[in-house]
């Protein structure tokens, strides 16, 4: 074990649940909610066929029932039905099961009229069955909601407070401390193996509330900003002005700085949609990939792959796989040197398989392993450079960028911002575009990215 490691497990004082036991205790509440929501369900369809006297059940009824229930969880998940919050919360559960509820109805009916079969429903089975289902799902949440709050408080969120040289209130309602000093831990933005490492211990936690001097605040801002984690830094001066964006840490005011891009729900569908593209790509793909080895390992001597450290989401370090494209004794494991036409370090196999893109296909690898997604900025080398300056210290909101998973293609690819960063705009203008992204994030935008990119697969400045 690392000094490092000894420092946080010295530092860390422990009030409440382990963050990791936190976070899955929430997982399995939630995955509760829906089981009892879904039985919720059928117990109504059960309710009301009983009260209508239908006998036996036909296949018809099963089928509706079946339509139903997919549609309303479809409903329920972008509702943010099973959104943590809801768990504390009686008055928003209560709101979205029946919001939920009520579009899911409307839809049903919708499509019975369409289809001209409303003389096969059981009209007195169906409005039974609805208010049924709706008194059990109310029910059931009330119950769930006063459970937990009884059990674990009002809060499910595992939260650490990092002390930086600043002060903290006597009582800290459960949250774990930390001392920044005796931690080794730094808000340097220059160094970006300390972001990784203040990364690890940001990884187990919901919230984090830094308490710094006064001349680290912004520091500790812009880290926090990339850190995929609500990040918040005591601002005692503020509470009396009364800002929108602040919250509060047992009655000391604290200023809101970051939120997490994707909630639970879009993270969900995003993990979804790259893990349903990327398995059967990977297959489809396998001959072609087999192949490209077969002809790294016959054209030079050295591995088949390419392994890079790179930035990834919360400023976590992980290691990108490609095609090797460049020979073993002039590659550039840090990054400093951006690959330029006619680069002598390429090898024949090398500028084909960069020039077609086919170098970035070991990165599904990577998105299979939950490293990267399919879409998202993409990742650079430590020591990437726009002209003759670091990519971080052209723009500070760079690091805001790492918030998300980093993509195999990106807004900026499918705009034509690849190749050599020679000048100060190159990096500019892909940090714009992925800040664009980042807020303006939608399942449908990452579909549409993917399918532009095929156009741009080869393009003039790939290589």
């Amino acid at each position: 074990m690392s000094k490092f490691d000894l420092a946080i497990r010295n530092q860390l004082q422990r009030t409440g649940f382990a963050p990791a036991a936190r976070r899955n205790l929430k997982i399995s509440l939630c995955l509760a909610l829906i089981g009892a929501d879904a039985l919720a369900l059928f117990v109504g369809l059960l309710v009301g066929l009983h009260i209508a006297q239908s006998g036996s059940i036909s296949d018809g009824v099963w089928t509706f029932f079946l339509g139903g229930m997919i549609v309303y969880f479809a409903v329920a998940f972008q509702n943010q039905a099973y959104n943590p919050k809801v768990l504390t919360s009686a008055t928003a559960s209560v709101r979205q099961v029946v919001v939920s509820l009520a579009a899911t109805m409307l839809i049903f009916l919708l499509v019975v009229f369409s289809l001209k079969v409303t003389g096969r429903v059981p009209r007195l089975a169906l409005s039974t069955g609805i208010l049924s289902t709706t008194v059990l799902a109310i029910t059931q949440r009330v119950l769930i909601c006063h459970l937990v709050r009884r059990t674990w408080g009002t809060s499910l969120r595992a939260e650490l407070v990092i002390v930086d040289g600043g002060a903290v209130p006597e009582h800290y309602r459960g949250c774990d401390v930390l001392d920044a000093g005796a931690a080794a831990l730094r808000s340097d933005i220059d160094d970006p193996y300390m972001l990784n490492r203040l990364a690890m211990v940001l990884s187990h936690y919901d919230r984090v509330v830094i308490s710094c001097a006064p001349d680290r605040k912004t520091e500790w801002a812009q880290v926090l900003k990339g850190a995929n984690i609500q990040g918040e830094i005591i601002v005692p001066e503020l509470g009396e002005l009364g800002p929108l964006a602040i919250q509060q840490l047992s009655g000391v005011a604290t200023l809101v700085v970051s939120r997490g891009p994707l909630n639970l729900a879009n993270r969900a569908k995003k993990r979804a949609l790259d893990i349903a593209i990327t398995v059967p790509v990977l297959i489809l793909l396998a001959p072609l990939m087999i192949a490209v080895a077969l002809a790294i390992r016959f054209d030079s001597p050295g591995p088949i792959f390419f392994r890079q450290e790179r930035m990834g989401r919360g400023n976590r370090i992980f290691h990108i796989y490609k095609f090797r494209s460049m020979r073993v004794e002039s590659a550039d494991a840090a990054g400093n040197r951006s690959a330029r036409r006619d680069d002598d370090r390429i090898t024949r196999v090398g500028r084909f398989i960069r020039k077609t893109s086919i170098d970035e296909l070991p990165q599904l690898l990577n998105v299979l392993l939950g490293e990267m997604s399919l879409v998202g900025p993409r990742p650079h080398a430590l020591g990437s450079l726009a002209g003759d300056e670091l990519f971080w210290r052209v723009d500070r909101q760079y690091w805001h960028r790492h918030a998300l998973k980093p993509g195999i293609t990106g807004l900026a690819q499918v705009r034509g911002f690849r190749g050599a960063t020679e000048h100060r705009r190159d990096i500019l203008n892909r940090l714009e575009a992925d800040l664009e992204y980042m807020q303006g994030w939608s399942l449908l935008r990452d579909v549409s990215i993917l399918a532009r990119t095929l156009a741009v697969v080869v393009h003039r400045n790939a290589y």
